[in-house]
């Protein structure tokens, strides 16, 4: 078994087992619980250039012998901030450690693209996403639900290792202030 991370783009044939597993997850465990009205689907909402490093993002596949297993994305955010989007892990081989591998690779290309912070939602029906943030050190911007199944999006961010380290501003959000 060859693996190996592939930078390219949503419309590469080779991201279809993605995009199509991605779109069956959200509808079947959401339907339109969190869409409003007439607003697209999650899988519709972003044009495949906002993943490409001249719009500030990237698109990475994990391929198992040039088969899509996992992969992910992320978009600018704002000029500190990449968000990620779009990270999967094939259905039938969930539980190998791959949806880490996936973060651990988009963490890497974030810091290389410059970014210092990575901001992300995930769905309150995912709660195996929420795990996956909070085992790799993501924190939760969201307080605990009242009721599991209200309908929302959880945020996280993680500040990354760029050599500086954070500190408050006035507004109590977080800012990078160079090490001496």
């Amino acid at each position: 078994m060859s693996e190996q991370f592939v930078y390219t783009t949503p419309l590469d044939p080779r991201a279809k087992p993605l995009i199509e597993g991605l779109t069956f997850e959200y509808d079947s465990r959401y339907g339109d619980v969190m869409r409003e009205p007439g607003q697209p689907r999650e899988m519709e909402r972003y044009p495949a250039e906002v993943f490409t490093p001249a719009h500030g993002g990237n698109f990475v596949l994990l391929l198992r012998d040039g088969v899509a297993i996992g992969g992910g994305a992320f978009m600018r955010h704002d000029e500190r901030t990449a968000e990620l989007k779009r990270v999967w892990t094939h259905a039938d081989l969930r539980r190998q450690g791959l949806a880490s591998k996936v973060l651990a690779e988009l963490e890497a290309e974030v810091l290389r693209q410059g970014y210092e912070r990575i901001y992300l939602t995930t769905g309150f029906r995912q709660p195996e996403a929420v795990g996956l943030y909070l085992g790799h050190g993501y924190t939760a911007l969201f307080g605990p639900p009242i009721d599991p199944e209200t309908p929302r999006k959880l945020p996280f961010e993680k500040y990354l290792d760029t050599g500086r380290r954070h500190a408050p501003s006035a507004s109590g959000q977080l800012v990078g202030v160079a090490q001496r």
